[in-house]
């Protein structure tokens, strides 16, 4: 039997993986498909421990972790330290799983783990709290399976973890180093090797790898967005008015957060047709800071850039209102022309996005000479009605709404 310090090769392998030392305080969950979970040191396998069994990832005195917790984590531009317990996510960030494999016999060639498989469970479901489960099996080895997890959470807002597809790689000192593993690493297990993909890893620290994919963390932002509109000198605000060419209008986008968490950097936008033009300087901000209205410096509204009208609270709410000027730059005769236009709103930097919409009906009679044409009228549908935002909004639900001409234009599309 070879003396396993001959073999170690660790450092060799730190160059090609990044390994770096992990903290094990506070441990996440392991286990294994004997229903324990055996450890030994290098001291312990070199005396004969495991002998002739394949046995996977178990050494607890591997200079470069424990190999119980050999599912770790850190953020995708982080420095190169792997977290085994927690990870605290931000909105729209990027991490690094990895899954160390190793068969621990130090027989080299003459123990051959055969199939050996890496599985990952992320989970699809929404919460503060999210376990990203990896596992290892082999059909030859004692025990079959050994798992571990890694676990990602947020202290205040719901989020998921999106897998990012294309992203799993192996790492070692075979011919497999550097490729590209399937994405059924995460929908059912995707096999392994060293010198090809043939599910054989020969014992010892010089065959060992690493598996690494990427997850991206969302937050499940949970808000509405309202539009309605009405002539300007009216005081009833509706779904759908009718107008005629040069009238002015005006148009109320509501927005509320009906989440239990705060919402940063509200973003609205408004996409009006080629027959209204937007009256400058006409925006305005209602919130719980400016209940009596506050003119907002840009008109970026109805441009690609849209209005950041600040962060909000649990339960908090937003009124912008605007103007618009009704034109005939392309009307059609003989029936109401039904001019539609979209509000939007979105969340961060990571475009959750909420619509709705508002309708002005023109009518526009023929020339003698001309035949009459259908406009397309599109359903309307049901709508409840949307609060007045100065007879809505609490004192103080506005965390802040400075900065609330700043654009929010670069993730949106």
């Amino acid at each position: 039997m070879k003396n396993i310090k001959y073999v170690l090769g660790a450092a060799a392998l730190t160059a090609v993986a990044g390994t770096a030392l992990v903290s094990t305080a506070n441990v996440s969950a392991w286990g294994d498909s004997d229903g324990g979970r055996k450890s030994y040191t290098i001291e312990e396998i070199n005396n004969g421990a495991i002998d002739n069994k394949i046995v996977l990832n178990s050494i607890s005195d591997n200079p470069d972790l424990n190999e119980l917790y050999f599912v770790q984590a850190r953020a995708a531009d982080s420095a190169n330290v792997w977290n085994a317990n927690d990870i605290e996510v931000e909105n729209g960030k990027e991490y690094i799983v990895r899954l160390y494999v190793h068969n621990n016999n130090p027989r080299g060639t003459e123990m051959i783990a055969k199939d050996v498989t890496a599985n990952v469970n992320v989970p699809t479901e929404s919460g503060k709290s999210i376990t990203v489960t990896g596992t290892v099996s082999a059909s030859n080895a004692q025990p079959n399976k050994v798992w571990d997890e890694v676990v990602f959470k947020n202290s205040t807002n719901t989020f998921h973890l999106e897998y990012v597809k294309g992203s799993a790689l192996i790492e070692s000192k075979g011919k497999v180093g550097g490729t590209t593993l399937s994405d059924n690493l995460v929908m059912g297990g995707t096999t392994l090797g060293y010198d090809s993909l043939n599910g054989e890893i020969p014992g010892c620290f010089g065959y060992a790898g690493i598996v690494t994919f990427r997850v991206k963390a969302v937050y499940d932002y949970d808000f509405s967005v309202s539009k309605q509109v009405r002539i300007k000198g009216e005081t009833e605000w509706k779904k759908q008015v009718n107008a005629k060419v040069g009238d002015t209008v005006e148009y109320k986008i509501t927005y509320k957060n009906t989440s239990d968490s705060l919402e940063k950097d509200v973003v609205l936008f408004d996409k009006l047709g080629s027959n209204q033009t937007y009256v400058p300087g006409s925006t305005k901000l209602y919130n719980s800071n400016y209940k009596n209205g506050l003119a907002l410096k840009s008109d970026g509204l109805t441009t690609d850039e849209g209005i950041n009208i600040g962060d909000y609270k649990a339960g908090a709410a937003a009124v912008v209102t605007f103007e618009v000027v009704m034109k005939d730059n392309n009307l059609g005769c003989g029936g109401d022309n039904v001019l539609r236009s979209w509000a939007q709103g979105y969340i961060g930097h990571e475009a959750t996005m909420k619509q709705d919409y508002a309708d002005v009906l023109i009518y526009k009679g023929c020339p003698k000479n001309e035949e009459p044409v259908d406009p397309v009228k599109p359903e309307i549908p049901e709508t409840g009605p949307a609060d007045i935002a100065t007879t809505a909004l609490g004192a103080g639900s506005v965390v802040t709404a400075a900065g609330y001409y700043l654009t929010s234009r670069k993730k949106r599309f």
